[in-house]
């Protein structure tokens, strides 16, 4: 587990999402702990390493070395890893890599283009957009037509089915939910503002049976009014995901920040039904 100071040294130092502990144990439900400027999270037998090191750059050695160390002390069956890249001494161990971006936005910069906040503006007259951390059936009914007509990965399609769980979890979470004079909802972001430094926008989607143009615009608008509330220098966008996703974040000034890479790694000589076994409880 970690301190109380070593949580504040996480939450001031943090640059990627999985740095937010709030975020990260409402989805996982893990243990945090930090072992030489590195967060991981361990439960039942397996391993979530976030290999971008908080006070220092990304070296491929030292993460090789504290990744390996940590797989050492507690012998996870499975060890999930993301990191800037993926050194060429753990190669043959991982399996299921990704690559992608990160996306972020930077507040400092001046205003929304005109063209958005016509949209926004065109949204607004119709549609209200609430603050809190309630999640509804509809939210859920929402999400499930979503994830029904996006071509996601695994492991983004179950993040957003947890989100019922990470606003329970994290008070620094909130969903940003925009709903018509009916009360009807038609699209909603889940944002994170546990980090010192930015906010996150976790996931966001918008319904097909009661679509209004420009929603999305209008809570990404939202989005950006309480981050700059909370006095937070940037939004972290997350990953590109899909080329659809790409273009809405940087349609809103998103650029990419990061490289990205993730990957799975079982301890040498375990068996295939070890796999099996870890992939009961993998995320």
């Amino acid at each position: 587990m970690i301190t109380q100071q070593e949580e504040e040294y996480i939450r001031e130092k943090a640059y990627v999402p999985e740095h937010v502990i709030p975020l990260m144990v409402g989805i996982s439900q893990a243990e945090p702990f930090l072992q030489e400027d590195y967060l991981f999270f361990l439960k039942d037998n397996w391993m979530i390493f976030v290999g971008y090191p908080l006070g220092r750059g990304f070296q491929e050695e030292s993460f090789s070395r504290v990744l390996e160390k940590m797989q050492k002390n507690f012998q996870p069956a499975t060890t999930w890893f993301i990191a800037p890249g993926i050194p060429a001494s753990l190669l043959s161990r991982v399996r299921e890599k990704e690559a992608d971006e990160y996306y972020k936005l930077d507040l400092r910069d001046s205003g929304v283009k005109r063209s958005l906040q016509r949209g926004v503006e065109k949204a607004a007259l119709v549609l209200r957009v609430e603050r809190n951390r309630e999640w509804s059936p509809e939210h859920t009914t929402l999400t499930r037509e979503f994830l029904e007509k996006e071509n996601l990965t695994p492991r983004v399609r179950e993040l957003y089915l947890r989100m019922p769980q990470v606003l329970g979890h994290s008070e620094t979470s909130m969903a940003l939910s925009a709903r018509d004079s009916k009360g009807n909802l038609s699209a909603f972001f889940v944002v994170e503002m546990g980090a010192q430094k930015f906010a996150t926008y976790v996931v966001g989607c918008y319904s097909q049976s009661r679509y209004v143009s420009h929603a999305s615009d209008l809570l990404f608008h939202e989005m950006i009014r309480l981050a700059r509330e909370n006095r937070k220098e940037y939004i972290h966008l997350g990953l590109g995901v899909n080329e659809g996703i790409r273009r809405f974040k940087q349609k809103w000034g998103g650029v990419p920040d990061l490289p990205y890479s993730a990957g799975e790694i079982t301890p040498r000589g375990k068996t295939a039904l070890s796999w099996l076994r870890a992939l009961t409880s993998r995320l």
